[in-house]
């Protein structure tokens, strides 16, 4: 008999063995209530996360029924990626469209790289901002807003609202044209009674939409005294009220008799600040005048014919390039009708110029406008207006 704690020669081995090669334990089992558990004895592989009971699938065996795969799930054995197929780890960038997405009939080719200069896409400019120079059209929907034209032949005109380099404020609008006009309103008193007012002139472009207004800044005695020797001052402004040009005439002699006192006028833009001068040249039959810059140096010349009267028809003033050789422009006196010319002395003008002349010197020569009107087209009361300079 062995010791207690130790076995037996003759005790079989534990568990012990059953035909067959199974083992039993030598003590009875309960049974188990899991209907995949091993029958007692059985010694099974640890259970697969994936399959109940510790199944094993092989290599190549298919995947159980109701399967789903995980998005990072590997492709299945013998999967060939196509041509366009993504590298293996590519990861698609925040604005990749999504899978299966097809690009409609606008949309750009791929690759396609928009102008850095071009407006977004789908962008709409309002009727009152035509496209800025500079876009380009670009696919994808892009179209353009319609141009603002005016209809109205009366409507004002609205300047810019940026302003380029070295012009004045107020006169954005005149680097853009290459004439203007110059028509005087009718004073009803004046033209009843013969009371000399203040002239107003209204300053148009070819299309006869407004530009600016120009009204005369005088006294009654100054006008009806010294008619049309008087000086004056001349405000003109904008549509909106602003004044953009001063006209400065100081009271002078207008007999080639006397050349040591001849007509001059003062062109400030804006206001205070001097940007040329209109000076009369001595002649003894036409006549003639300087158009000079800031400096007083100058820049072309203003010629005028021997008898300034425009019987049924319009009186030139030539402007000339400094030495008279070339014409560049010019100032004309329109004819207005026979009973207008007759009755009133409200005078229509044309000014023509370069259109790349500097947006000063058109100023200027708006100013010289005023001083040929004043000159010889105004008649005060009973006195007759001057055809030349002698008169």
């Amino acid at each position: 008999m062995s010791a207690p704690g130790y076995p037996s020669p003759q005790q079989p081995p534990y568990p012990m063995p059953q035909p067959g090669g199974y083992s039993l334990p030598p003590y009875p089992v309960p049974p188990s209530n899991n209907p995949a558990a091993p029958a007692p004895g059985f010694s099974v592989y640890p259970a697969s996360p994936m399959q109940p009971g510790g199944y094993q699938p092989g290599p190549n065996a298919p995947p159980p029924q109701g399967y789903q795969p995980g998005p990072n799930a590997p492709p299945p054995q013998g999967y060939q990626p196509g041509p366009n197929a993504p590298p293996q780890g590519y990861q698609p960038g925040p604005n990749a469209p999504p899978q299966g997405y097809q690009p409609g009939p606008n949309a750009p080719p791929q690759g396609y790289q928009p102008d850095p200069t071009a407006p977004p896409q789908g962008y709409q400019p309002s009727p009152g901002h035509p496209m800025q120079p500079g876009y380009h059209h670009v696919p994808g929907g892009f179209q353009p807003g319609p141009a603002a034209t005016p209809k109205d032949p009366n409507a004002v005109v609205t300047p810019f609202a940026t302003v380029p380099a070295g012009v004045p404020p107020g006169l954005e609008y005149l680097t853009q044209i290459d004439q203007v006009l110059v028509h005087q309103k009718i004073e009803l008193l004046e033209a009843l009674i013969g009371f000399e007012t203040n002239n107003q002139y209204e300053i148009k472009n070819s299309m006869g939409q407004m530009i600016f207004h120009a009204q005369e800044k005088n006294d009654c005695c100054t006008r009806n005294c010294c008619g049309s020797l008087r000086h004056f001052n001349i405000k003109i402004t904008d549509n909106f009220g602003h004044e953009v040009i001063h006209l400065i005439r100081p009271f002078k002699c207008a007999s080639c008799w006397c050349p040591c006192c001849l007509q001059e006028l003062e062109v400030q833009s804006p206001p205070g600040t001097t940007i040329g001068f209109v000076i009369q040249n001595w002649h003894p039959f036409l006549p003639k005048f300087s158009i000079q810059n800031a400096s007083k140096e100058t820049v072309m010349k203003v010629v005028g014919p021997c008898m300034a009267c425009n019987c049924c028809g319009d009186v030139n003033f030539e402007v000339k390039t400094p030495d008279e050789n070339a014409a560049i422009g010019r100032i004309s006196k329109q004819w207005s009708g026979l009973v207008k010319e007759m009755l009133t002395d409200t005078d229509n003008f044309g000014i023509q110029f370069p259109m790349d002349l500097d947006v000063k010197i058109k100023a200027v020569l708006l100013g010289a406008c005023f001083l040929i009107d004043f000159m010889f087209f105004e008649k005060v009361g009973e006195a007759n207006q001057r055809h030349t300079v002698l008169s």
